[in-house]
């Protein structure tokens, strides 16, 4: 399967976009974001574990990296409640659970280079932010390796922010609120992916935003 899979154009998916499949496992379903591969895909998803379900134990080939959307995410390691942001490196495992609220993670599969090799995991929802580099946006950063960074950012409302380039691209989901930028609205559930070299000058506006933000990571 290849979806969304040539990283220099710009693709933008809403919540009214989403089309859930199954997965190979019960009560658990997929909103395929970008994918390359079948069943071991280099991919980004939306992933939805119904209460009390299941998936059976596998070997992280390519790393996994994924952010707690709602509900608890659980493991064999530890639990993972709605805000955890978790690094696996390529070699770990794991064999997912779920308890009866069920839960939903944004995840990124078979994208790690093969020397970051950090793992640990962050309960974003009681991390301190720092200040950002405008007025009204607050930053948690969460990693960075090579030309990778990861962060989370909080914008307050009515915050605008200036032209900029996206050197080796952007990736958001869009966590909470709304932004906003030239091209169009961005509520709740979105994700872009932005090519290397694109630019925008993005804002909020009455609501705020918080957006998980990569940059730094796709093809020249």
């Amino acid at each position: 399967m290849r979806l969304n899979a040539d990283f220099s154009q710009r693709v933008v998916i809403r919540p009214e976009d989403y089309e859930w499949v199954d997965s190979p496992m019960p009560g658990v379903e997929r909103m395929m974001l970008d994918r390359i591969g079948d069943e071991v895909a280099r991919a980004t998803s939306l992933v939805r574990y119904a209460p009390d379900s299941t998936f059976s134990r596998h070997v992280h080939g390519g790393g996994e990296e994924f952010l707690v959307l709602d509900g608890e995410f659980g493991d064999e390691h530890a639990s993972y409640p709605k805000g955890t942001y978790v690094r696996n490196p390529i070699g770990t495992a794991h064999s997912p659970r779920v308890g009866p609220a069920g839960c939903v993670i944004f995840v990124k599969l078979q994208q790690f280079e093969k020397e970051d090799q950090a793992q640990f995991a962050v309960d974003t929802a009681g991390a301190e932010f720092q200040p950002g580099a405008a007025d009204g946006i607050e930053i948690l950063r969460l990693h960075e390796y090579g030309t990778e960074r990861v962060v989370l950012i909080r914008w307050a409302p009515n915050t605008a922010f200036e032209q900029h380039r996206h050197k080796r691209g952007e990736e958001v989901f869009v966590i909470d609120g709304a932004f906003y930028d030239e091209d169009g609205a961005y509520p709740a559930g979105t994700w872009i992916r932005s090519p290397h070299g694109s630019e925008h000058a993005p804002c909020t506006r009455d609501e705020g935003a918080l957006a998980y933000v990569k940059v730094g990571h796709l093809p020249r």
